[in-house]
């Protein structure tokens, strides 16, 4: 499982850098998350985008707890920004989507920053 999850979140790097350098920062997140969410399910990727998450907490259940940007192979969230700044939360947020989820990985992608390197976050449960 391990090695799956290190090869998406390689071609979602992958992808968003591609993304990245043809249209720089600047858009809207949306129009990123579309794009990213094309270019994985061209590579062979079952995607699911704006996904809602069920929550269930002391026995309440809440139908849309959150909406992950995008899901991937029922395993990986990406959390798609198009900010000047990343702020902490957001990891934050990530990683409590991820411990809802039980997933064991995910990734925070700004493209916002003028390096996209500079704005992708690797977060893990």
């Amino acid at each position: 499982m391990d090695e799956k999850l290190n090869q998406i979140a390689k071609d979602v790097v992958g992808s968003a850098m591609e993304i990245h350098i043809a249209l720089g920062p600047g858009l809207l997140e949306s129009v990123y998350t579309v794009i990213l969410e094309r270019k994985l399910v061209d590579l062979g990727y079952f995607v699911e985008r704006e996904k809602p998450i069920p929550l269930v907490f002391e026995g309440i259940r809440f139908e849309m707890g959150f909406r992950a940007d995008l899901v991937i192979e029922e395993c990986f969230i990406v959390e798609v920004k198009s900010v000047e700044r990343m702020l902490p939360v957001y990891g934050k947020q990530l990683l409590t989507y991820l411990k809802v989820t039980g997933f064991r990985l995910g990734l925070l992608v700004n493209f916002g920053q003028a390096l996209l390197k500079d704005g992708i976050k690797r977060i893990a449960n």
